[in-house]
């Protein structure tokens, strides 16, 4: 059946990419985050803001590539796989900026269910903007919020990473698995 499939979840710049990283230095597999080079290619082709030109087409690719990881991780033959984001998120994107979407988006957050999920809060002392990410403080509260919703409507258990030092997020994140 695969590596149990450990999403992380949160609003931008809540401390997902680092958590990863630590993870990766320890050994576990892990899966980056996909908007990020979504984002790079879009950029490296001339679009600037793919989400903000097209979002159809920007979520198309995420989710793609959302379902390509979580189809990796059945492959694995580790215990576990770590996801920056996961497929659910696309939808609640979406949802918080009320664009439409086909049907098999909702589909593949039916079809592809996580084990366990993670939520990173919003983190003033934390966030931070950079050339992939535009979302100001106001806005990631928000999108926590839709992203929160999305993944309680489709029936998971959210569980709170309290705001500590990365190494601390951690380890609470292997002692709940």
């Amino acid at each position: 059946m695969g590596s149990e499939k450990i999403v992380l979840i949160g609003g931008p710049s809540t401390g997902k990419s680092s958590i990863i990283e630590v993870l990766t230095r320890r050994r576990y597999q892990c899966m980056p985050e996909v908007s990020r080079e979504v984002t790079r290619r879009a950029k490296e082709n001339g679009i600037d803001q793919l989400f903000l030109s097209d979002p159809l087409k920007f979520s198309e690719l995420l989710l793609e590539g959302r379902i390509n990881q979580f189809k990796a991780a059945d492959t694995l033959s580790s215990k576990h796989v770590f996801i920056d984001r996961g497929i659910p998120d696309v939808t609640a994107y979406m949802d918080h900026f009320e664009q439409n979407y086909p049907k098999f988006f909702s589909d593949a957050n039916q079809k592809y269910t996580y084990d366990k999920v993670f939520i990173l809060p919003i983190w003033d002392e934390i966030y931070t903007t950079d050339g992939e990410r535009f979302e100001g403080i106001d806005l990631a509260i928000n999108i926590q919020k839709a992203l929160r919703k999305t993944y309680q409507d489709l029936g998971y258990t959210l569980i709170e990473v309290p705001k500590t030092d990365v190494n601390r997020r951690v380890d609470f994140i292997l002692a709940h698995l």
